[in-house]
């Protein structure tokens, strides 16, 4: 090849073509790339794949990384849920619970007033018996009296001994009731 080249320079020696270079030129530019492209090769393409390489396992790790997140995300977000849920129940419990403790107030206090009502009426009727029957002795010491001054008015003798008046009293009384016993029936 170095023949046929060196033959085409020879022909070309007459007459030179301005487009083509000198055959030494041709070689020397042919020597001079091969080292520069084995000095590429042997030191700057190793680094360059180095960087390459580091650059791809940060990426890497980088995309690892962040599904990590990802994951740990979604997990946190079960957690929530579950915890939002189990809040949810809890305050549900607490709200049943509450009206549960409402009702058995409420039904104490019922029951705690009907008692209380009972009690009171029963203070009041008490009160009043004693108060009707206070008022039925009153009433029998005034009526006595006044049927002993009416029965010495009308019977004309007097009726001072106890005896004969509280009798004769007892027994008025005791018409009177039975007059209006049979008037209710």
């Amino acid at each position: 090849m170095l023949s046929a080249i060196l033959a085409v320079a020879e022909e070309t020696a007459e007459s030179p073509n301005p487009l083509l270079p000198a055959p030494y030129d041709i070689i020397w530019s042919a020597v001079c790339f091969a080292i520069i492209a084995v000095f590429f090769v042997w030191k700057f393409l190793p680094a360059i794949q180095k960087t390459l390489d580091e650059r791809a396992e940060a990426i890497e790790g980088g995309i690892k990384k962040a599904e990590i997140a990802q994951a740990e995300a979604a997990a946190a977000l079960e957690e929530y849920t579950a915890k939002l849920a189990e809040g949810r129940s809890e305050a549900a419990a607490i709200r049943e619970q509450a009206r549960a403790d409402g009702n058995k107030i409420i039904a104490e206090l019922k029951e705690q007033a009907s008692v209380e009502a009972a009690r009171v009426t029963a203070a009041a009727q008490a009160q009043i018996e004693a108060e009707r029957q206070a008022a039925v002795a009153s009433l029998r010491a005034e009526v006595g009296s006044l049927a002993i001054d009416l029965a010495s008015g009308v019977i004309g003798q007097s009726l001072a001994d106890d005896k004969k008046a509280s009798a004769l009293v007892d027994q008025f009384l005791a018409d009177l009731e039975n007059d209006e016993k049979s008037k209710a029936k």
